[in-house]
């Protein structure tokens, strides 16, 4: 690794103050990916500001309409959560087939959509619930955040606050996890939600990262059943192929995952 200077600021603004004074600085949230690419010498960042212990940047909260994760909330406190297992039992599920114990322990909620990995769990989630997101400049919501392979609508020096998912009438999440990395060779989130509207994202499968699937989201809206998808044909057209599995073996995943996330739901 390089040289680096660490810093622990107490306060959003204080963390924002030291990112403008240090235009070379990278935020670190939970350090799965940050860290990791450090090591191999791929990023060098001049000094680190460390997210993890803002207090106004952890907890969770479940009002009527929504459920509403800070951004350094870990995914191990996430699943301990009552108000998130009653607000959205999915995304408790979500959480806990995510990476391994040590991963669940660090990782961030935050981190993860800021990294925006074509195959992490939460792109999924925060595109099926067309969740917004807040950060201390502005609020985003799903459907305008992800724009790529990890790339988002994040500004250089903007920080992630809070996420707040619409809670559904349905929801479920399945995922085939690649042997290794516990990241998702393929997975999908379904939701229904209160007025009625289906929305379906996969992650995991395509070569542009997190996905909406409209054929399966169009058969659900007519017939919310598992058998409503026999039918249904995805194209393997844009997904990833590569040692794990060919674009058509996605292709198939797809649906096969969004069956068992239907049959999840109820």
């Amino acid at each position: 690794m390089y040289e680096t200077t660490y810093h622990r600021p107490a306060s959003i603004d204080e963390a924002a103050a030291l990112f403008a004074k240090h235009p070379e600085a990278k935020y670190l949230a939970g350090g799965h990916t940050l860290i990791p690419v450090m090591k191999q010498r791929l990023a060098a960042p001049s000094d680190i500001i460390d997210l993890a212990k803002i207090k106004d940047l952890i907890g969770i909260e479940a009002t009527s309409d929504a459920l509403i994760i800070k951004a350094a909330t870990t995914y191990y406190d996430i699943t301990q959560s009552p108000a998130a297992k009653k607000a959205i039992p999915a995304i408790v599920h979500l959480t806990s087939v995510l990476g391994d114990p040590a991963v669940r322990y660090r990782g961030t909620i935050g981190g993860s959509i800021a990294n925006n990995d074509p195959a992490a769990d939460y792109p999924a989630a925060v595109l099926a619930l067309n969740a917004t997101i807040k950060t201390n400049k502005r609020e985003i919501k799903g459907d305008d955040f992800f724009q790529g392979l990890f790339s988002t609508a994040l500004e250089e020096d903007e920080i992630i606050t809070s996420v707040s998912f619409p809670i559904p009438a349905k929801a479920g999440y399945a995922k085939m996890r690649h042997p290794a990395s516990r990241f998702a060779l393929t997975a999908v989130f379904v939701a229904q939600t209160r007025s009625g509207e289906v929305r379906v994202a996969a992650t995991g499968a395509s070569q542009s990262g997190v996905m909406r699937v409209p054929a399966i989201e169009a058969a659900l809206k007519a017939n919310w059943s598992v058998g409503a998808l026999d039918s249904v044909k995805i194209s393997a057209d844009g997904l990833m192929g590569d040692i794990h599995g060919s674009a058509e073996y996605r292709a198939n995943l797809i649906k096969v995952m969004a069956q068992r996330a239907v049959e999840a739901a109820g």
